[in-house]
């Protein structure tokens, strides 16, 4: 039997699809690689797609580093509809028309996030409160006040207003929450509005270029995906080490 150290390690880039929680591809790797010790950089809710980042073996121990990196989203937020999570997944609370936006007035509102801010993560959350995640409380229907948190933008960028759909891209800090911006920019905007479409595009130097597909991740055997491996000694040199 092999020894830890001797186990293939690496990072492992891996494009979600949606209708699966990051746990669900975190199990398809364990089953597929034959290996236990694998973790994941930074959850992504079961709607979303894209870049997620499986640590394997030795690159566990640098799974805080990676994920405290900043993040390129791109998506999609619908206006006139706010929703208990923030998303399309949840109930739909309150609805109102859609007034005749110019795209003065949504850049305006993309604005004000730019640079430093404070955002109150929403609660459908991993986020605990005396020890119990806030997404338990919100199943229960509790609300609890939530402290806000410093996050980043370095940039944005509004590639198609059809109202009510906005499509954006966005650069932030971790810890961001992107349903949360697209449920303040709605309320800014004086309509309300959910994230209805979520992709990661990036995450620190690592991109969509050399993820493979869930559906791939399935069938493949682990000596193939082994060779997909993102090796600690190229993990160094990319982050200039």
């Amino acid at each position: 039997m092999q020894s830890p150290q001797d186990l293939p390690s690496g990072v492992l880039l891996i494009d979600k699809a949606p209708g699966m929680t990051s746990h669900d591809v975190v199990a398809i790797a364990r089953r597929q690689l034959k290996m236990k010790k694998i973790g994941h950089c930074g959850t992504l809710d079961p709607m979303a797609t894209g870049l997620l980042m499986l640590v394997i073996n030795r690159a566990t121990k640098i799974q805080d580093l990676l994920m405290s990196e900043d993040k390129t989203y791109v998506g999609t937020i619908t206006l006139g509809a706010t929703t208990s999570t923030q998303d399309k997944e949840g109930d739909i609370l309150v609805e109102k028309e859609v007034p005749a936006l110019s795209e003065e007035q949504v850049r305006g509102a993309f604005d004000q996030y730019m640079g430093d801010f404070e955002q109150i993560p929403p609660m459908v959350s991993a986020i605990k409160k005396d020890g119990v995640p806030l997404y338990k409380l919100a199943r229960q229907g509790q609300e609890v006040k939530r402290d806000p948190r410093p996050v980043f933008i370095k940039r944005y960028d509004l590639s198609r207003i059809e109202l009510p759909e906005i499509d954006f891209s966005v650069d932030c800090s971790k810890g961001f929450y992107v349903r949360s911006y697209a449920h303040d920019i709605g309320n800014d905007l004086g309509c309300g509005g959910h994230l209805s479409a979520l992709r990661r595009t990036r995450s620190g130097r690592f991109t969509l270029e050399r993820a493979v597909p869930v559906d791939v991740l399935k069938e493949a055997s682990a000596e193939d995906l082994i060779k997909s491996f993102i090796s600690l000694a190229e993990i160094s040199l990319m982050r200039g080490a």
